[in-house]
């Protein structure tokens, strides 16, 4: 039972510092494996109002959705090891993994159902400061680290919401 606490508090902080250190910021550098975070699905989320139409595309493509199925099944081959030993923590971290795709990709598909679902992953993409909200399936190290901050139902959202369903309808 506590590997599979271990393994989801650890799944949390994974995903924190993925998103944070090789999304971002090696994701800004020209050449890096990673850029497809920021220069194709960050550009796609903020032109559509968070809807990125790269999810509707095929996984056997080579684009931002299937190099993201890719990172995570190579994460989950590189903790198999431990598999023998710790079944509950790998267990728990590959099920986070999982869900972290779920819940990503139905966000980026359904855009009404993430903000309502994953306000914090709404906040990242939408809000005026990309660099923060780390987490998508749940703010717990956002919160520890401190970058959990709050856009979704702020006065400055509203705006900006009505704003981009308004060029969106004409």
């Amino acid at each position: 039972m506590l590997g599979i606490f271990a393994g989801l508090i650890y799944a949390n902080a994974m995903e924190w510092v993925i998103h944070k250190y090789l999304l971002h910021e090696d994701g800004r550098k020209k050449g890096s494996f990673w850029r497809f975070h920021y220069s194709e699905h960050h550009k796609n989320a903020r032109q559509n109002n968070f809807l990125d139409p790269d999810y509707e595309k095929s996984l056997l493509e080579w684009n931002a959705q299937s190099k993201e199925a890719f990172a995570l099944l190579l994460g989950a081959g590189i903790h198999l090891p431990l598999f023998p030993i710790l079944p509950g923590f790998v267990s728990a971290l590959w099920f986070s993994m999982g869900y972290y795709y779920y819940v990503h990709k139905r966000s980026h598909l359904e855009p009404e159902w993430g903000r309502k679902h994953l306000p914090w992953h709404y906040d990242h993409h939408m809000g005026k400061n990309q660099d923060a909200n780390w987490c998508v399936t749940f703010p717990l190290f956002d919160h520890i680290m401190g970058t959990r901050i709050y856009y979704l139902g702020t006065e400055a959202e509203k705006l900006d919401h009505e704003r981009r369903l308004a060029s969106i309808n004409t």
